[in-house]
């Protein structure tokens, strides 16, 4: 009997192995797939930030929590089940569903830097007013925008856990998509008080807090505008190398072969610089991928009826 007893705790404790073994290799796939989204996410953060512009400050942080719940009902009640789905039945149909998402990332990307050249943005977004309504459709428009982000997310953290178990691919997927949100809408919500904190500093009788104060208040304009600047790069560069990567994977191996020889060139002839080098390469390459197609689907979106009533409104 005692030694069924302790063969029963040979199991359990065996068990426990495999299990705690399991939690690591979660963990471990589900840091691998948020680091590959991370592109998307400096554009998601970059990116919601205007969507609280001229809105009251005391209404600031419940616009950006309500935001947070819409994008996290995006990803665990719209795109994780059809993503899964998709992986279980129809994988060969993610590549090509990442690089559609990849155009419109290309797109918007060159749709803001068309803007900066004509002088203003497309896309600057203000619904500054009073009442419920105006707030109402400023979550709307920030949520239906976060859907396209949060779908990229989502398709390319599961592009790095296809080859998992289902169990496993969910588990990681849900853990991606709370991590991602947390970390965006967290970050988007001291972007947005920074100000506030600056002018609480300001008013403070300490000389270094006042000046740190009016640091802050003066500067957050400038930091805003920079956010705005990395997030169109990072659309570009995102959208780019979805595309690039995507064409070798399905099989159109020449461009992705010359970036990839001019990336390793880079890396073996430049000394200890050479890793880091070697990513601007492939990264600028990317971009500059991501600008041509984006500017292709502009010109051919500016010449449909819609796109051209838009350009001329």
């Amino acid at each position: 009997m005692a030694s069924g007893f302790f063969a029963l705790l040979d199991d359990i404790a065996a068990l426990a192995k495999l299990a705690a073994a399991s939690i690591d290799d979660i963990g471990a796939a589900a840091g691998k797939a948020t680091a590959k989204a991370a592109g998307v996410v400096v554009d998601d953060t970059a990116v919601t930030p205007q969507y609280v512009h001229g809105i009251a400050a005391h209404r600031e942080l419940p616009i950006v929590k309500r935001i947070a719940k819409g994008s996290l009902r995006n990803k665990l009640l719209f795109i994780l089940p059809a993503a899964l789905l998709l992986s279980q039945f129809a994988p060969w149909l993610l590549t090509p569903i990442l690089m559609l998402g990849a155009t419109y990332l290309c797109y918007e990307g060159a749709e803001k830097v068309w803007g900066r050249i004509r002088g203003h943005e497309e896309h600057t977004v203000s619904f500054a007013g009073t009442g419920h309504e105006a707030e109402d459709k400023t979550v709307a428009s920030a949520i239906r925008t976060d859907f396209i982000l949060s779908a990229e997310i989502m398709v390319i953290a599961l592009n790095e856990v296809a080859s998992q178990a289902f169990l496993p691919r969910l588990i990681i997927l849900v853990v991606v998509a709370i991590v991602i949100t947390v970390a965006v809408y967290g970050v988007v919500g001291g972007i947005v008080k920074m100000d506030d904190v600056g002018l609480a500093l300001a008013q403070r009788p300490s000389a270094v807090a006042q000046r740190v104060g009016r640091g802050l208040v003066h500067g957050m304009p400038k930091v805003l505008s920079a956010l705005s600047t990395i997030g169109t790069v990072a659309m570009l560069w995102v959208g780019g190398h979805i595309l690039l990567a995507g064409t070798d994977t399905l099989g159109w191996h020449w461009l992705y072969g010359q970036v990839h020889h001019l990336e390793e060139v880079v890396h073996h002839g430049t000394g200890a610089f050479g890793g880091v080098l070697g990513w601007v390469v492939n990264t600028v390459a990317s971009a500059i991928l991501g600008l041509i197609v984006g500017a292709i689907v502009l010109g051919i979106v500016h010449l449909l009826p819609a796109g051209k009533k838009k350009t001329h409104a």
